[in-house]
């Protein structure tokens, strides 16, 4: 895998989970002191980055690394009082990315993705999450719904975001202990079996005009809204 983007190429060089084969910076990138001290850097034109990286937004480093490390849906349930967040068909990878930085921010214990019609780790993905990724732990499942029941089996509790009717103000329920906060797709939401395996849909306060959030500035409302209980 080629990443690219300063952050990160940092993160994963810090996080030190995923051997760094390769490392091109320009002569100005190469100047910081992170890149500086790196013994296997090579210091090419930004014509050549961006050709490696096939992206403008490379910010004058890429790295060639090995593929991500994805962890079991099982080892993120067996930690104490997990806080999950779990994400339905999430496709876009800026949208993934965002979601990624913030759940490492506030220390979630991990990340649930879908295995098909959804956005896994890739290098653009590892950009928008400003290298999140390489701390963060993502896991990958066949279906949702199972994940789900999964959960519900080992003692934690499940909350969908909704917009609907049905759907309680995001501040009523109890937030410690074991929990799966589960995000819609873009566009489309929760799918309603996914809904029906949650213990109670949520929503957030829309004061405004529009109804809607980008899936990504929903999340990081839900997560920071979340957070004082589980502080």
């Amino acid at each position: 895998m080629i990443i690219y983007g300063r952050n990160a190429v940092h993160e994963a060089m810090r996080a030190n989970r995923r051997r760094i084969k390769e490392l091109w910076a320009t002569d100005s990138a190469s100047r910081e002191d992170w890149l500086d001290k790196a013994s296997q850097i090579k210091r090419v034109s930004a014509a050549e980055i961006d050709k490696i990286c096939e992206s403008p937004g490379n910010q004058g480093v890429c790295a060639r690394i090995e593929g991500y490390h994805y962890v079991s849906a099982a080892e993120l349930l067996a930690k104490p009082d997990p806080l999950i967040i779990a994400l339905d068909e999430v496709q876009d990878p800026q949208n993934l990315g965002a979601i990624c930085r913030t759940a490492e921010c506030i220390g979630a214990t991990g990340v649930i993705i879908t295995e098909r019609r959804a956005a896994h780790v890739t290098p653009a993905v590892c950009k928008a999450s400003a290298g999140a990724v390489e701390w963060l732990s993502i896991a990958k499942v066949n279906n949702l719904s199972d994940f789900l029941e999964d959960a519900k089996k080992a003692g934690a509790w499940c909350y969908g975001a909704d917009s609907g009717d049905e759907a309680t103000d995001y501040l009523t329920p109890d937030y410690r202990g074991g929990v799966v906060l589960v995000l819609g797709s873009e566009g489309s939401g929760l799918r309603p079996r996914v809904a029906s395996c949650c213990d109670a849909l949520i929503k957030l306060p829309m004061l405004g005009q529009l109804d809607s959030l980008n899936a990504s500035a929903a999340a990081a409302a839900l997560m920071y809204g979340i957070l004082p209980q589980r502080s």
